[in-house]
């Protein structure tokens, strides 16, 4: 053989193999990119319209150009109650928000947020959901109502305020009467309590308290808080509260859309939702705790709520729950769904896990400045 034939060899051989390479490759979708128009239902200025756009980016990056998702501010398209409604119609492809805002479509879907769980925290709130039939329950309340959306629920939230008032507010008799602003059926319980409700969308709140047409109001965490500027119109923020105690954010898309995606795609959304989970979870510490700072020394009087007070939205939580039960065959399923996965993951928290604030305060409570480092 001579030299020429040899090298010709060689590189037919090469070819061969390169061909063999690329056939057993896995194929991968090298489609056009497609674009999907999301709206939060939170003002842009808002950490949780942060948080949509820090799932729209892992998406994108993820997905290397072939879907992209654009995310615009509430009432860019609709208002920010009108979300799903958008979605299910396909004027919108997408949205972030939390099922609560659903709430007057169906009663049931607020438990996804309202009440206090059966005591369980919003991480496990979000366990049942995916792994105790509260994802399966959803659809089901979807299909109900003739809602064709596919939904992800993430993001636990911290225990969010009683709220902002004008005085600090000492005994369950000072909400009586009282113009006060929340969602969901946060709305029945501080009725319940004798409260005049008013269920204002979050970039309304700051607004309406300023000029007096409500008395006090609850959105969220201190970051959202600030943003929005309660500080500028009230000083006194009541912390600890059961009437959102166990909230999640909800990622929804129009059911025709996503249903026409590549597998790969939907693959990068579900993953994608779970990485932005956890990262908003670590952003919330940081953020709220940094802003939580901001607050005190913008003059604002942080004031634990009373026990009797928490008693009594118990109390007004049983009432309403009970009520809501016997109207509605899918609240009652939701709610024993929720104390089945709630009666034995609630025990397994309470004994496994230790007193971190005995640890706390061991370093940073009264006489810890004795005590070594």
């Amino acid at each position: 053989m001579t030299a020429s034939q040899s090298n010709r060899r060689r590189s037919l051989l090469k070819g061969a193999a390169v061909a063999a390479g690329a056939m057993s490759a896995p194929m991968v979708s090298m489609a056009q990119t497609t674009s999907f128009r999301f709206q939060s239902t939170w003002p842009a200025k808002d950490i949780f319209h942060e948080y949509a756009n820090d799932f729209a980016k892992k998406v994108n990056d993820m997905a290397g150009g072939r879907l992209k998702i654009e995310v615009l501010p509430s009432g860019a398209v609709v208002p920010a109650f009108q979300l799903l409604e958008a979605v299910n119609k396909g004027t919108l492809d997408g949205g972030h928000g939390v099922v609560a805002y659903h709430y007057g479509k169906n009663s049931a879907l607020a438990l996804w947020g309202s009440g206090p769980a059966y005591g369980m925290d919003p991480n496990m709130v979000l366990a049942w959901h995916n792994y105790g039939g509260g994802k399966a329950l959803l659809e089901e309340i979807y299909k109900a109502i003739n809602m064709d959306v596919v939904s992800y629920l993430y993001g636990p939230m911290p225990t969010q305020p009683l709220g902002w008032f004008k005085k600090p507010i000492a005994r369950v008799e000072d909400l009586k009467g009282l113009k006060y602003r929340t969602v969901g059926l946060a709305v029945d319980v501080f009725t319940e309590l004798g409260a005049a409700v008013n269920p204002l969308p979050g970039g309304e709140i700051v607004p309406a308290l300023d000029r007096g047409l409500i008395d006090a109001a609850e959105f969220n965490n201190a970051s959202s808080d600030r943003a929005l500027g309660f500080q500028d119109v009230a000083k006194n923020c009541m912390l600890q509260s059961f009437h959102q105690s166990g909230e999640q954010f909800e990622i929804l898309f129009n059911k025709t859309k996503y249903n026409a995606l590549p597998q790969e795609l939907k693959s990068i959304i579900d993953y994608a939702v779970q990485a932005a989970s956890a990262d908003m979870s670590w952003k919330a510490i940081d953020r709220n705790t940094k802003d939580y700072e901001e607050l005190k020394k913008a003059g604002v009087k942080f004031y634990k709520t009373p026990d009797a007070i928490l008693r009594a939205q118990l109390a007004a939580w049983d009432k309403t729950i009970a009520k809501k039960s016997a109207e509605n065959a899918l609240f009652k399923k939701v709610l024993e769904s929720q104390k089945a996965f709630a009666k034995s993951a609630g025990q397994w928290q309470s004994d496994y896990m230790v007193d971190f604030k005995m640890a706390y305060n061991h370093y940073f409570g009264a006489g810890a400045s004795q005590k070594k480092a």
